[in-house]
């Protein structure tokens, strides 16, 4: 009889509370793959419009109980044959499509890389998915040394790693969030400025020297208010916008991930360079009320399930 692990899923879509503990047979490492037995798994607005509404992300298809999650932190317990890279007890990070709410999960070994040994768990479980994003959107959008960026939602998952990976690579950015989040948003190395009417106005001010690029996290408005203060279509993106980025010609930014680049972000992690701030963690059991969390939207950082 196969082995049992506990992960969350849900039969049908709808609120948080659908959400529920589900036993799965554990899962074997495959040629080339590696089995991690999970001990953190970030939480994503991804993974609640999976839940709400059943979408899936290209070449996916939502098959009940559905595991939910796409980032994870664990340590390595079972390589499969060709695997020379990773052994047994390895920390490592990294990615797992709609499958990381579990305690255990199987993944390509160009899925994962090494996690810093000064890196807690709570934030290896929730790094990999803000970080590739942010990455993939700046490098689509030419982000660089004496560039004036805008990032909307720079209080997020996304937008915090945006704003210090701009900041590293010379450029300026100025953050759109709460004012409850200002300090935050400062601390991470932008200018933060308020969302809301009068935005292009304000961020103006703030660059009188007009602005070189922008990334949107944050929804429509932010999306206009871009494209009011930016010159270069090419220049603009979005990573939560795409229908509206089709009409403004705009860039519709999806995430391009890679080993290589995961852990050119860990390497910035272990120098101090980057750090990732946890807003709330929860048990894997109560992934309800980490959507809960989540949903409310505003939030500073990101939010963990946190496996036993």
């Amino acid at each position: 009889m196969s082995k049992q692990m506990k992960a969350m899923a849900f039969y049908s879509t709808g609120s948080p509370d659908v959400l529920q503990l589900v036993n799965f047979d554990i899962p074997e490492a495959g040629p080339g793959e590696v089995r991690v037995r999970v001990k953190a798994a970030g939480v994503q607005p991804f993974d609640t419009a999976v839940r709400k509404n059943g979408w899936a992300p290209p070449g996916y298809q939502i098959k009940t109980p559905q595991i939910l999650g796409n980032e994870f932190a664990g340590t390595v317990d079972q390589i499969g044959e060709g695997v020379t890279e990773f052994a047994p007890g390895d920390e490592v990070l990294g990615w797992a499509v709609l499958s990381c709410y579990a305690e255990y999960v199987v993944v390509h070994a160009d899925q994962i890389v090494r996690k810093p040994k000064n890196m807690p768990w709570d934030e290896a479980g929730a790094f990999t998915a803000g970080g590739l994003t942010a990455y993939t959107a700046l490098k689509e959008l030419g982000v660089g040394q004496g560039d004036t960026v805008l990032i909307h939602a720079a209080a997020g998952g996304v937008g915090s790693a945006a704003v210090q990976l701009a900041a590293l690579w010379g450029a300026t950015p100025i953050g759109t969030a709460s004012p409850q989040n200002h300090e935050y948003v400062r601390s991470l190395g932008a200018i933060p400025v308020a969302y809301g009417d009068g935005l292009a106005e304000r961020v103006r001010t703030l660059a009188p020297g007009g602005v070189d690029a922008a990334l949107d996290a944050a929804g429509e408005d932010a999306l206009r208010a871009s494209v009011d203060l930016v010159s270069d279509k090419n220049r603009i993106g979005t990573i939560v916008s795409f229908e509206l980025a089709g009409q403004l010609g705009v860039r519709m930014i999806r995430n391009q991930r890679s080993a290589e680049r995961l852990a050119q972000l860990a390497d910035w992690y272990e120098q101090g360079k980057l750090r990732v701030h946890i807003r709330q963690t929860f048990p894997l059991e109560q992934a309800a009320d980490a959507h809960r969390e989540i949903e409310q939207g505003h939030g500073r950082g990101k939010v963990v399930l946190v496996v036993e």
